[in-house]
């Protein structure tokens, strides 16, 4: 019987460590997020199944409402434990035709690590996003 059990206490013991190792895509990165410049929030919802977009739901110039629910993250799924990737992003201040790769990664509950990239990510631009209050004052509302 002492034989039996320690023939089957490695197996059980990596079953569980591979278990604990298996991805998980309940923490997803939704919600509204101040980006790194402060000047916008954009909320962060699901859209086409499990993947995640995203539109400028806030601007801190008022007078900026054109921006006001332009689509600026697009396609992005999950690829591991509160990691998306393979969607696309919008530089709001750059050239709104040109899409970037985009990966995004929760870092907690209140911060949102935002990796804009173009073909590879050795060529990325890094951002911290911040979470902003539910209750935020929407622009066009």
């Amino acid at each position: 019987m002492i034989e039996g059990l320690k023939r089957v206490l490695p197996i059980a013991a990596f079953a569980v460590v591979g278990l604990a190792a298996a991805p998980s895509f309940a923490a997803e990165p939704t919600g509204i997020w101040y980006d790194h410049t402060g000047r916008g929030a954009v909320e962060i919802v699901k859209c086409g199944g499990n993947n995640l977009c995203g539109k400028l739901v806030w601007l801190k110039n008022a007078s900026h409402k054109e921006g006001c629910g332009l689509q600026i993250l697009g396609n992005v799924r999950p690829v591991a434990n509160g990691v998306w990737d393979g969607g696309w992003i919008i530089d709001p201040e750059k050239d709104l035709n040109t899409k970037y790769s985009v990966e995004l990664t929760l870092v907690g509950p209140k911060s949102l690590k935002v990796v804009g990239y173009l073909g590879t990510k050795f060529f990325s631009e890094t951002m911290m996003w911040k979470r902003a209050p539910d209750d935020l004052k929407r622009c066009g509302a």
